[in-house]
């Protein structure tokens, strides 16, 4: 028998896709956004920037993006976007907030075998109401005993996390694939890591994990969790 763990899972690009919508239109965005002088990777790196300022006050999901994408333009084009253009800008980035759900390969069954086992509790980060709506399309809610919504997933979030729940940090574990936000606070706050790194995992959200790290274990699909808890 398999001692019984907590797993502390990450939504977005973990159990379903997400970034790699915000990258079409992103694309799409910058393509719109034509400009003299700068091409599309300094005009990316120009939004990446501000995106980053904005995170930190105004938090993460599709309402921060599409301030960004104002943002830029305003910045690029050396005035404040008009009402046409702000138009343009919500119709770019409606598919946001109506697109569904695309679980990733195998969720909902490594969810429900790893749930007979172990206690399973979900962490994420963004606007509370947009994720709240994702976790409901999703329909993977019944398979945790908690669900969390943080503004940001930092060091704190995580020691708030272990004190609201009792966990025992040494046998708790955070799955995701962020090293910025899933992996690295997570350790810092004591708690073991599964490393499942999402080709389209949003730069903001890259870092280094210690590849020799005996508290981190590295896989290359969420399905695999099964043949390690």
């Amino acid at each position: 028998m398999r001692r019984e763990q907590v797993l502390v899972f990450d939504a977005d690009d973990t159990l379903w896709e997400n970034n790699v919508v915000f990258e079409r239109v992103i694309a799409q965005f910058l393509g719109w956004l034509d400009h003299p002088a700068l091409g599309l990777p300094e005009r990316r790196a120009v939004l990446d920037e501000i995106q980053a300022a904005n995170a930190v006050t105004h938090g993460y999901g599709s309402g921060m993006l599409i301030r960004s994408f104002a943002d830029c333009a305003t910045r690029l084009r050396g005035r404040p976007v008009t009402a046409a253009e702000t138009a343009e800008i919500a119709a770019l980035a409606a598919v946001l907030i109506d697109h569904q759900v695309e679980l990733v390969p195998g969720a909902a069954d490594t969810l429900a075998r790893l749930g007979v086992r172990h206690r399973l509790l979900l962490l994420t980060k963004g606007d509370a109401e947009e994720q709240r709506r994702k976790i409901d399309a999703s329909g993977l809610a019944p398979y945790f005993q908690a669900l969390e919504i943080v503004p940001e997933k930092d060091d704190a979030a995580y020691r708030r996390l272990i004190t609201a729940y009792g966990l025992d940090p040494a046998e708790s574990w955070m799955i995701g694939n962020s090293p910025k936000s899933d992996i690295l606070p997570a350790r810092r706050a004591g708690m073991n890591a599964v490393f499942i790194p999402h080709a389209h995992t949003w730069v903001l959200e890259h870092g280094e994990v210690d590849a020799s790290d005996p508290g981190v274990l590295h896989l290359g699909a969420l399905t695999e969790l099964v043949d390690h808890f």
